[in-house]
This record gives structure tokens, sequence and C-alpha cells, in this order.
């Protein structure tokens, strides 16, 4: 770009993971453009995350559904932010997602090709998977030049959330929750679908390990994941459920990074909280099944991917096509805590 912006619109994805690894664009946009003010643009919900993250200014927040055109009121939207911005970036592939910025009449408005958004983006990449087999990557070339050479992964900025004492504290208080024994965080669901989550007998036998051990479990998800995460505590025996929390359906995305943030070592399936206990620099084993770390790997140094890797996966499926889910009911907790003890140690 020839003129050095002052204020740089991302319109950002609308699943957490996503919003999460979005955070090594703006770690790019921030150290090409140290004084430029970068706002997210963005469903309401993804603030608590937006808010952790020193490079964002401001979560603007996109008032339609999922899903929904709303072609005029976009473009009301996007009026009411012009002169505002001289570069947007429009992550999401979608023609909708670009109209905001080209409404905005931002100058320069880059994406890659999507959904027939010749116009509406000025600068369109054309996506080539196999030289940008990360996402992370993807989100990262484009605040380079389009011939620049791939992004190396360990020249990213990995995701790095960051939660104050004092919002730690308050989360922990409206809870009741406290740090008398060390904390393994369970993250039991997936909102993609059950062929992403590992059984919650196998859950159990990982909780019932660290509860035996001195240490206590707090159980993470939405409401939906509720009745998993009370048959994971249901299953523990010898008085162990009496150290272990159902947070599952109770917190609010913040409180639920707070959190996370006060835990010793997170075990969890690949999902949204998976990519936060990362950013949040967690021990964290992650559990894969139907998916593959190879696109979407929970980035940092404390990481532990489990997976049995059979021939049947990854297929990226919602539910198993086979019917048997071998990929995770076959993968037993022992390797989950053997992964455990070798990031936080096991006496």
């Amino acid at each position: 770009m020839s003129q050095t912006p002052s204020a740089i619109l991302v319109v950002g994805p609308s699943w957490v993971g996503d919003m999460v690894m979005a955070q090594t664009l703006f770690s790019e946009l921030r150290r090409q453009y140290p004084d430029c003010a970068i706002d997210v643009l963005a469903p309401a919900w993804c603030r608590p995350l937006l808010s952790r993250m020193p490079e964002v200014r401001d979560a603007l927040a996109l008032p339609f559904d999922h899903g929904d055109l709303k072609l005029g009121e976009r473009r009301a939207l996007g009026k009411s932010l012009r002169g505002k911005y001289q570069q947007s970036y429009v992550l999401p592939n979608s023609l909708k997602s670009a109209l905001v910025p080209w409404a905005a009449k931002i100058p320069a408005r880059i994406g890659w090709r999507g959904e027939m958004r010749y116009g509406l983006l000025n600068d369109v990449r054309a996506l080539d998977k196999e030289r940008y087999p990360l996402m992370v990557q993807r989100f990262v070339a484009l605040a380079l030049p389009e011939d620049a050479p791939v992004p190396a992964l360990e020249s990213i900025t990995a995701p790095h959330l960051q939660v104050s004492d004092d919002s730690r504290n308050t989360a922990m208080a409206v809870h009741n929750l406290n740090l008398e024994r060390p904390v393994l965080g369970l993250c039991p669901g997936a909102e993609f679908g059950p062929a992403k989550r590992w059984p919650e007998q196998h859950y159990a036998a990982v909780a019932q390990h660290w509860i035996e051990r001195g240490g206590q479990v707090w159980i993470f998800g939405s409401g939906k994941d509720q009745p998993v995460a009370d048959a994971i505590v249901q299953a523990l025996e010898n008085g162990a459920d009496e150290h272990a929390v159902v947070l599952a359906g109770t917190t609010s995305l913040e409180q639920a990074v707070d959190l996370l943030s006060a835990t010793m070592a997170v075990v969890s399936n690949d999902s949204g909280l998976m990519h936060i206990a990362a950013a949040l620099k967690r021990p964290l084993v992650a559990v894969y099944g139907s998916t593959s770390p190879g696109f979407t790997p929970p980035l940092g140094d404390r990481v532990a991917v489990v997976r049995l890797g059979l021939d049947c996966s990854p297929c990226f499926k919602r539910e198993c096509p086979l019917g048997h889910l071998n990929c995770l009911r076959q993968l037993p907790p022992g390797k989950v805590i053997d992964a455990l003890g070798l990031l936080v140690g096991d006496e």
C-alpha cells in the first residue's frame, strides 16, 4: 500500500476459533503500522474476544443475523463509516461480508476471491489452498504484497488474549470458585457437530485422574453442552464429583475466557474454546477425530495434539458417516493423561 493508513477496518469471521486466529492478522497490521487504529466489524458476541486483543481499538457490532443479506441496512452502515478508514480487510469469503467496506468507500478493500466480489473488493487475491495450508497463513498473507513469500508459521505472532486480574477475580467470585486446588479445564463440546466430540466417559476418566491427584475440574461449554458436562460429573467415583464444577451453560463468553485463564491446564475437543485456551497460553491437550490439525491447529508453546489418525479420518463431517466414531471412541483416556503429564508434570 502506498499510503500509511491511520485507521483500518477488518470484517471479522463469525466463528469463535476463527476470530481468535484472526488476531494473527491484527498483529501483522500492528507490526507494519504501529500507530494505526484497527477496528473490527463482527457479530456482537465477538466483543469479549476483541476486547482482550491489545491490537484492536474497537469492536463494531454487525447488527445482522448470520445469513441475512439486508442489502439496504448494510449499505446504510457502510455510509455511516465513510471517511473513517483507508484500508479494509474482509476475512469471510461471502459477498455480503464485502458490502459494508464497499458502501463505506474505503480506498483499499482486500480479500480472497469469494462469491463474485469483483468491484466490492479492489484487491482480490486468488487463494491457492496448497500454498497456504493454514488459516493463519491465509489471514496474514492478506496484509502482505500479493507476490510475497508464504508467511512461515514461526514468523506469525500467535494469538495472545490478555485477561486482567480484576476481570478474572470477578468471574471467579460470580461463580463461587477458588484456586485452592489446581484447576483442569475440560471443554467437551463442539458446535460443529458430534463427530468432533470425544466421549464423555473418556473425559470423566481424565477428570477422575486429575482429582485423585489433588486437583479440581471446571467443565466449560454452551448450554448445549450442559448434558454432556453433567454426564461427566455423574460418572465420577469416590466423591470426586465434589471437586468438579459444571460451568457449561452458566457463563457468558467473557466469563469463560476469564475463567479459562485461571486453569493450570485444559483438555478440549477441536473447538472455539480450544483456540481460546491456546491463546491464553494454557497448557493444552487438543483431541482430534473427524478434523485435522493441519488447517486450524491450536497455536502455542505448550500444546499437545492427540489423535489416532485412522484411515477414515479426517472426514470433516458433522456426524460419523460410518456410524462408529472410532476415531474418538477408540482414543483412550490414557493417551490424554500421558500428554497432560508431559505438559504439567505428573507425580
